[in-house]
C-alpha cells in the first residue's frame, strides 16, 4: 500500500470515527430531550407551568390559592405569560443541548456540523427562539452567499 493510500485510509477511519461520535452524541441529546421538563413561575407567584420535551404544557398549577383573588383577565395573563416563559426557557435549554452538534469538527475541520430540523426537535416551541439565536447551518451560509451575489 502506498503512503498516499495509507494516509487516505487513516483520514477515512478518522472521519468514520468522528461521524460515529457525532451520531452517538445526537442520539444521547435526543434521549435527554425526551426526558426533559422545564418549569416557570408567574412573576406574582400565582402560577407554575411545566413543559415537556417539545415544549408541550404538561402541568399548570395554581399556587397558594392566589388565583381566587384574581380577575379572569389577570389569571389568564398569568397563565399565558407563564406558559410562554416556560416554553422560551425550554427552547433555550434545548438549543444549548444541541448547538455543539452544529459546529464543524475540531478534529477534521472539513466535516461540517450537523444540520438540525429545529421544528422537529422543538416542536411548537421552535418559533419562540429568535432566528439569530439558532445555530447557522451550512445551507444558511450557502443561501447567504447566493443572496449576496449581485446580478
Amino acid at each position: 500500500m502506498s503512503e498516499e493510500t495509507e494516509r487516505l485510509a487513516k483520514r477515512l477511519a478518522e472521519a468514520t470515527a468522528q461521524l460515529e461520535t457525532v451520531q452517538s452524541a445526537a442520539a444521547d441529546a435526543e434521549r435527554q430531550l425526551s426526558a426533559f421538563t422545564s418549569s416557570a413561575f408567574s412573576p406574582d407567584g400565582s402560577v407554575e407551568v411545566s413543559v415537556g420535551g417539545q415544549g408541550e404544557v404538561t402541568e399548570v398549577r395554581f399556587l397558594d390559592g392566589k388565583y381566587r383573588s384574581m380577575s379572569a383577565s389577570q389569571l389568564s395573563e398569568a397563565v399565558l405569560g407563564t406558559i410562554q416563559e416556560a416554553r422560551s426557557h425550554h427552547s433555550r435549554m434545548v438549543r444549548d443541548l444541541f448547538e455543539p452538534l452544529t459546529r464543524p469538527s475540531a478534529v477534521m475541520p472539513e466535516l461540517p456540523g450537523m444540520e438540525l430540523d429545529w421544528d422537529r426537535i422543538l416542536g411548537p416551541a421552535a418559533h419562540l427562539l429568535p432566528e439569530e439565536s439558532l445555530p447557522r447551518t451550512a445551507g444558511d451560509r450557502l443561501r447567504d452567499e447566493i443572496d449576496g451575489d449581485e446580478p
